[in-house]
């Protein structure tokens, strides 16, 4: 078994703002595992403020040694072994465990989607997200989006109300609003949320710190709107701790470190009760088509990596009506230019 590595930096086709950060490209770092004529492709996704770059990336990828990942692909033990190589580095974790599953589709002639148990009929619609910008910008960006039936609005400064109004201006679509910790004041915060529903959103990621356990519950409590805890929640361990907290949680395999335990976080929020969302970093065809084989497992997605970028090397997945098409190619059904 073979394990090569590409860098890549991935554009994105307008500046990128959050609640705190701005970017105008991600670090991507394009993986290959070879193994009996097949390869599986994977992708990490490494946007800087999660810490990732391509120095680590690099470090890391020169310590794993591929003869653990003897096949048939033992992916607990897997996780296990690339966690003792060293904490943290989830993207470049999912990147390998992504090639890895697509390297198991090819061998097995299944598509990941099967092998994961998804039904195609359950997959959501995915919403089309419009970072912080001037109202002219935000306009053209929700004109240029694709036929996603949802947008998905960065909040998080003074101004969120504006930036509401300015979308209303222009579509009357389902709104997304993700706070990325931004908001700070509970009681302005649960006046918001009240004024949000009369809008016609559906779903709040991530209104206070991931650190402000007790007002991120507080508010969960009063909401009449969805919380949903997205930085607070990385890691399979994470999922227990957003119980009382938040209404679901918002997995992204960047964070989990690939499919496997993205699968697991699925099985444990669904015991505790807890609504699942799948999203997205900045990302190719390849990391999307990873989320689009789990997306019908979840209740909502938000998996618009490659709408946002004007280099992906990769073919689009099919897309129709708001929708990722899952098709029957064996593994990820990842296509080159």
């Amino acid at each position: 078994m073979k394990l090569t590595y590409q860098p890549f930096e991935l554009l994105l086709k307008h500046t990128f703002t959050i609640a705190k950060f701005s970017r105008t490209s991600t670090s991507v770092m394009l993986i290959a595992i070879e193994h009996e004529g097949f390869t599986g492709y994977g992708e990490a996704s490494m946007v800087p403020y999660m810490g990732e770059s391509f120095e680590t990336a690099t470090d890391f990828l020169k310590k794993v040694d591929c003869q653990h990942f003897s096949y048939p692909f033992d992916y607990e033990y897997i996780i296990n072994y690339l966690d003792s190589i060293a904490p943290g580095n989830p993207a470049i974790k999912a990147g390998i465990d992504i090639a890895l599953h697509d390297l198991e589709g090819k061998l097995t002639g299944q598509p990941c989607w099967q092998m994961l148990g998804s039904e195609p009929i359950n997959m959501p619609l995915t919403s089309f997200t419009i970072g912080i910008d001037t109202p002219e910008v935000m306009i053209q960006k929700v004109k240029e989006a694709p036929a996603c039936k949802i947008i998905k609005v960065k909040l998080g400064r003074d101004s969120d109300r504006e930036l509401i109004k300015t979308i209303r201006t222009v579509t009357d679509l389902p709104l997304f609003v993700d706070a990325n910790q931004g908001w700070t004041d509970l009681e302005q915060s649960l006046d918001l949320c009240h004024w949000l529903h009369e809008q016609g959103v559906l779903l709040i990621e991530q209104p206070m710190l991931k650190t402000d356990m007790e007002s991120n519950a507080w508010l969960t409590e009063r909401s009449p709107i969805p919380i949903i805890g997205d930085e607070a929640v990385q890691r399979l361990p994470d999922v227990a701790k957003a119980q009382g907290v938040y209404h679901g949680i918002n997995v992204k395999l960047m964070k989990s470190a690939g499919m496997y335990e993205a699968g697991q976080m699925i099985v444990k929020a669904k015991e505790l009760g807890l609504k699942l969302m799948i999203g997205c970093m900045s990302e190719t065809s390849c990391a999307t088509l990873a989320g689009i084989a789990l997306a019908p497992q979840f209740d909502w997605a938000d998996l618009d990596g490659p709408f946002l970028t004007s280099n992906n090397p990769y073919q689009m997945p099919a897309f129709v009506d708001g929708k990722w098409q899952l098709n029957n190619s064996p593994g990820l059904g990842l296509q080159k230019l």
